[in-house]
């Protein structure tokens, strides 16, 4: 059963206005600081996170190599061209506004709640917010306003990524570390747990393992305590029954009693080959990396669909819309940490030992150091053991852009303007210009 937060999400759901997805007054409403109950503003910071799902992972896995678009305009994910932006009505536009309306509920509730816990809910939600659209979009605007001026157009202006993540995301999960604890998250609400995670992945993201490694480790660490484990089963991470599971460290959750803002083909619809865009959306190379069709990886029949080769089975397609998003889980973190290990100098036994039960529960022998010449050698196993293990989960784009891998793994030169994705054009056109197009397009 879904908790009951997720139903719990009106009157407070706010509207977005003719100008820009950062100009939200909600003209019925009251001001936001004459409010005493904040608890409805924030459950609508968790259900604007649903808008970002599915443009998520399409931009992760179909960018990628992991899977294809068959039908134009659509191909364009799979090409490295201007043309991209032809999807923002589908993908980048829904996902922009569904973040920004996410961040203004959370600058809402951090601006004006006396409680803690709540404060430090939205502050995750507001960084997770922020980490996404700064890994799709560069820079982009930054406003962590309750009341956004409908006049000053300052903070349309696009701020650098390093401004982003120093003057938001990093503290603001710093100070939700601060106020959350673990106590219940069979809830699925934010935790310290999966601000530490996330802390520790920003890090990372940013090629700054000197600064991940405490935020990682101390996460996998609070993992056991909270009751977060890696499941026995790798199939048992995925489908409506699973929901939530013992290893979940956070996910967006997902109902179809809620109407969801986001129009279009979920995400389960594209990985099963459900949308006519992509009947058959499997990349051959996914296969070949689990080694062939003969593949003796447990989690080869979890990932693609056995049975005719051309799909995911990750998503069972009888849950269909009740799909939760896992966001963190503890297989990924424990991963980042291996990979953060190996980056600053640990020895080789001592990052691959973290390999150990991911590999196991995959029915595969422990990697050994001798078989591995040094850190790189050590760096691609781990690579390739997060394609493995996190396929379909929208995290391997942005893994090939953040290890300058993408000419290597996608087999062709690409032109690093494309690593990012187009900033909306009618946001571009509703700021005058204020708001720029990235590089490229």
């Amino acid at each position: 059963m879904k908790p009951l937060y997720i139903f719990l999400l009106a009157p407070f759901l706010l509207f977005t206005a003719c100008e820009t997805s950062l100009d939200q007054t909600p003209p019925n409403l009251a001001a936001s600081s004459d409010l005493t109950d904040y608890g409805q503003v924030l459950n609508a910071a968790y259900f604007y996170q649903h808008g970002s799902v599915t443009p998520m992972a399409v931009m992760g896995d179909f960018r990628a190599d992991n899977a294809l678009m068959l039908e134009p305009p659509f191909t364009e994910f799979d090409m490295f061209t201007p043309n991209l932006t032809t999807m923002e009505d589908q993908f980048f536009g829904p996902f922009y506004t569904a973040l920004y309306k996410s961040i203004l509920s959370a600058n809402i509730v951090i601006a004006n709640s006396a409680d803690d816990t709540e404060v430090g809910e939205a502050q995750f939600l507001r960084a997770l917010s922020y980490f996404k659209l700064v890994r799709v979009f560069g820079a982009v605007p930054l406003n962590t306003n309750a009341s956004p001026s409908v006049t000053d157009q300052s903070t349309l202006v696009r701020r650098s990524t390093e401004d982003i993540y120093g003057m938001v995301i990093i503290p603001d999960l710093q100070s939700a570390i601060e106020s959350l604890d673990d106590s219940d998250l069979s809830i699925g609400r934010a935790s310290r747990l999966a601000a530490q995670a996330l802390l520790g992945k920003v890090h990372v993201q940013r090629g700054d393992f000197g600064s991940a490694e405490a935020p990682l480790a101390a996460a996998v660490s609070a993992a056991a305590d909270a009751g977060v484990m890696l499941r026995e089963n790798y199939a048992d991470i995925f489908g409506v029954e699973d929901d939530l599971n013992s290893e979940i460290i956070f996910a967006t959750q997902i109902s179809s009693s809620i109407t969801d803002e986001y129009g279009f083909s979920e995400f389960w619809s594209w990985y099963g080959g459900l949308d006519t865009k992509s009947l058959e959306p499997l990349d051959t190379d996914l296969i070949d990396a689990f080694g062939g069709r003969n593949s003796t990886d447990l989690r080869f029949p979890v990932v693609i669909d056995t049975s005719n080769f051309t799909a995911s089975a990750k998503y069972p397609q009888t849950g269909g819309p009740d799909h939760d998003w896992i966001e963190l889980r503890l297989a990924d973190i424990i991963l980042l940490l291996a990979e953060t290990r190996n980056e600053n100098g640990a020895s080789a036994g001592e990052v691959l030992d973290l390999l150990d039960p991911i590999r196991e529960r995959a029915g595969l022998d422990a990697l050994s150091e001798d078989d591995l010449d040094g850190q790189s050698e050590i760096r691609e196993a781990i690579q390739d053991e997060r394609r493995l293990e996190l396929a379909f989960e929208g995290q391997r784009w942005f893994d090939l852009v953040r290890t300058g891998t993408v000419d290597e793994e996608i087999g062709q030169t690409v032109n690093p303007d494309f690593y990012l994705f187009p900033v909306p054009v009618s946001e571009i056109l509703a700021s005058f210009g204020v708001i720029t197009q990235n590089a490229g397009y």
